[in-house]
């Protein structure tokens, strides 16, 4: 079984880049500056969400799945810069070449890391191999949209159209998983404001985990592992969730009661 690295970011208004591209008085906080863009995204389309290039990621969390260990983390540390934590990330696809898992990762997760690399410099050449070095990598590599070396789960069990997407919480709360927790994505700017990036991390981990569950769920569906394949999988998720430190992992397992 080749490794899958399931992975989500976390972003905030990219402040020093609207100061740079929008005419903002010097004077105005880095919380006005972004308020002034959300009152003209929503002026412009009826929604606050900032174009892509102009989110800057604050936090990147994976779970690693590789023979028979699960693992889950946020990259870097808390005070990292954001091309480090970029570039961590696209260290590891150039590691384990590992099947990249997403929930709405081909939507907003992988173009904002490619904007957001672009400018910090990162090099990512194996993410980017079409063919040209690795002759698999032809017909199957990370950028096509059908490809299976990135599933991005969302997208493909909505069969690519967007009106029939699910929301991750919702979709996992069915499957009988806890769902989202500690906050939503909307507070986060909120809470990277506060200086609770910590909070930010654990959150994004959360998700992470539940994608990664949803991800074996679908395996199970597909053929690939079967009922009792489908429970050693939740058992070793449970297991380790259960010997890493914070709040949010005993309120992950709490609202996720065993069978």
């Amino acid at each position: 079984m080749i490794p899958t690295l399931t992975f989500d970011i976390e972003t905030v208004p990219d402040v020093a880049g609207l100061r740079l591209l929008r005419d903002t008085p010097s004077q105005w906080s880095d919380a006005e500056v972004a308020e002034a863009a959300f009152a003209a995204r929503r002026e412009a389309t009826g929604s606050d969400f900032l174009p892509l290039h102009l989110h800057r990621v604050v936090a990147i969390s994976v779970a690693l799945r590789e023979r028979d260990s699960f693992r889950v983390w946020s990259l870097g540390e808390p005070g990292d810069a954001e091309g480090e934590l970029i570039q961590r990330f696209f260290d590891g696809v150039e590691r384990y070449t590992p099947q990249l898992v997403s929930w709405n990762g081909g939507g907003f997760d992988l173009p904002v890391l490619h904007y957001r690399g672009l400018v910090h410099g990162v090099r990512a050449a194996r993410y980017w191999d079409l063919g040209e070095d690795d002759r698999d990598f032809r017909y199957s590599n990370y950028i096509g949209r059908y490809h299976t070396r990135h599933v991005d789960l969302m997208d493909l069990l909505a069969k690519y159209q967007p009106r029939a997407s699910a929301p991750l919480d919702e979709l996992a709360r069915l499957v009988g998983l806890p769902g989202k927790i500690g906050m939503e994505g909307s507070r986060v700017w909120q809470a990277w404001q506060e200086e609770r990036i910590e909070e930010i991390r654990a959150y994004c981990e959360a998700d992470v985990a539940n994608t990664h569950l949803l991800f074996q769920r679908f395996r199970l569906m597909r053929g690939h592992i079967d009922h009792e394949g489908w429970q050693r999988e939740c058992a070793l998720v449970r297991e380790t969730l259960a010997r890493l430190p914070g709040s949010q992992w005993r309120e992950f397992l709490d609202q996720w009661p065993e069978p």
